[in-house]
């Protein structure tokens, strides 16, 4: 008697190159993929020769067929994996064949040495345990944490113990009218389903080329799988082996081998933004849900599982969720950094200066204080540019960010690129004595730089000071310490010239910045 617990679970379809009908990848892909179709067809005809001999001698060497058709699936998919982006779907789906290959070579041994045409237990475990690394890999959203895996890999396991402790009441029922044998169908046509589903819509929803050609042919063979379950377990549950219904099941192995050997990394398809966002931050629930739906079919029979599995579902889903949260809190702090730094000195860009010199600017007109503005230019910097090349300029514009950096120790102190050459450091709330001491520590620290092909470096420094802030805009501050920069550089560089603002607003910093 045959059990449909003999096709158990769902597959993982593999890629196939996406190219043109009329271009050389095209036609390339034609030539090779005759002979892997002659290979495919040779073996369903060996194995219906073989059905074609006596029961004795065909049941023995049809079970072989059945063994060695998963192998060259999982021979093939772990060849692609080698060569594929999307490496973890192909060993995952060659782990997947071995185990499923295991279970029915465990089947073998139950018929022909025992004697005992039903699926045994251990058998039905590894059918079980086949359905893990395809329902990990499916619900892998392309996370490369350690942490990440753990969580997925750790509720994958569980829903393959929990399958197969639901599955094992049915494996011994012999009567195909029996209501445990409608259970068991069901249950795997609905797992079934699910899994040839989701893979579908995976692939719909994916954008990146190896990944999506992975996913097209995971989604092609599940649907064929599927067909095939439903076939042996509705239509040819009674027939036992060793008949030309062992050819059904042939068929998908044989199509994933050839997909799998025939797959190119495909290429990246545009995809509406959102919905790819939205079915790749789901995918990990399927784990949960999965794990859900099997702990409600066991609730009758074993409710502490049942109630341990519900638990379970909700600390792994629930854990996931946190650290995902943190990960994006992290991505997006990252991210305003980067909105907030100039690439190449990776001090302020000129966005975050901007933003600083107002806060700071209105701070001070609330509280009372007073603020500096120093503007730094490095001296003969488009010679030195046009004689020593743009890489040690770069190299110059970090050092003297550095330098400049290493002397605003104040963490009120924001040291930022200006432009071009050209750096700016705002100076809260402290004396113009004090303005004048950091200024001048800046212009020696960056005169003790030695560039190795390019010798010693100087800057000009322009201080713009306010004593108390009033009505007005910052604009004036700018402009008094820009006045104060030109001066430095017409008296000779190498030097610190200041501008102080006696009153408030723009007219006074124009005075001030023309009073000498």
């Amino acid at each position: 008697m045959r059990k449909p617990s003999a096709i158990v679970e769902h597959q993982q379809p593999v890629p196939v190159d996406e190219g043109g009908a009329g271009t050389p990848a095209a036609r390339r892909g034609s030539a090779r993929a005759w002979p892997v179709i002659a290979m495919a067809l040779l073996f369903l005809l060996g194995h219906a020769l073989v059905l074609a001999l006596p029961r004795g001698a065909a049941q023995p060497l049809g079970f072989g067929f059945l063994v060695t058709a998963p192998l060259l699936a999982a021979a093939a998919c772990l060849w692609r994996g080698r060569r594929s982006e999307a490496a973890i779907g192909w060993w995952a789906l060659a782990a997947g064949m071995v185990l499923w290959s295991a279970g029915m070579a465990t089947n073998m041994y139950q018929e022909l040495a025992r004697g005992e045409a039903f699926t045994p237990n251990a058998s039905l475990l590894l059918y079980v345990l086949y359905g893990v690394p395809l329902i990990f890999a499916m619900a892998n959203a392309g996370d490369r944490r350690w942490y990440l895996v753990a969580i997925d890999a750790t509720l994958a396991v569980l829903i393959g113990y929990m399958y197969f402790k639901y599955t094992a009441s049915f494996a011994f029922v012999d009567d195909d009218g029996d209501a445990g044998f409608g259970d068991l169908r069901l249950m795997l046509d609905i797992e079934n389903v699910f899994i040839a589903a989701f893979a579908l819509l995976r692939w719909l929803a994916s954008e990146e080329g190896a990944r999506r050609a992975c996913l097209r042919a995971f989604a092609v063979f599940g649907w064929v799988y599927l067909c095939a379950a439903a076939i042996i377990n509705h239509m040819l549950s009674s027939v036992p082996f060793g008949t030309p219904a062992d050819l059904v099941i042939d068929l998908p192995f044989l199509l994933l081998a050839a997909m799998a050997m025939l797959a190119g990394e495909g290429r990246d398809v545009p995809i509406p933004r959102r919905l790819a966002l939205a079915v790749r931050a789901g995918s990990p629930l399927i784990l949960a849900m999965a794990l859900f739906v099997v702990s409600a079919l066991m609730m009758r029979d074993h409710p502490e599982l049942a109630m341990a599995g519900f638990g379970l579902a909700l600390l792994g889903s629930g854990l996931r969720g946190v650290l995902m949260q943190v990960l994006a809190h992290e991505r997006q702090d990252a991210l305003d950094r980067l909105s907030r730094t100039d690439g190449l000195t990776g001090v302020a860009n000129r966005r975050h200066l901007d933003q600083v010199l107002q806060h700071e600017w209105d701070r001070a007109r609330r509280v009372g204080h007073g603020l500096a503005l120093l503007l730094v230019d490095v001296d003969h910097f488009k010679q030195f540019n046009d004689r020593f090349g743009h890489p040690v300029g770069d190299q110059c514009l970090r050092a003297v960010a550095s330098a400049l950096s290493g002397c605003a120790t104040r963490s009120s102190d924001l040291v930022a690129r200006f432009g071009g050459e050209e750096f700016a450091v705002v100076v809260p709330a402290t004396s113009e004595h004090a303005v004048a001491e950091l200024a001048e520590c800046m212009r020696a620290a960056v005169e003790r730089i030695t560039l190795p092909a390019a010798g010693p470096v100087t800057i000009s420094i322009g201080m713009g000071v306010i004593d108390a802030v009033g009505h007005g805009g910052v604009q004036g501050l700018v402009e008094a310490a820009d006045a104060a920069l030109y001066e430095a550089k017409h008296r000779g560089r190498n030097r610190v010239e200041r501008r102080r603002l006696p009153g408030h607003g723009l007219a006074a910093a124009i005075v001030a910045a023309t009073a000498r």
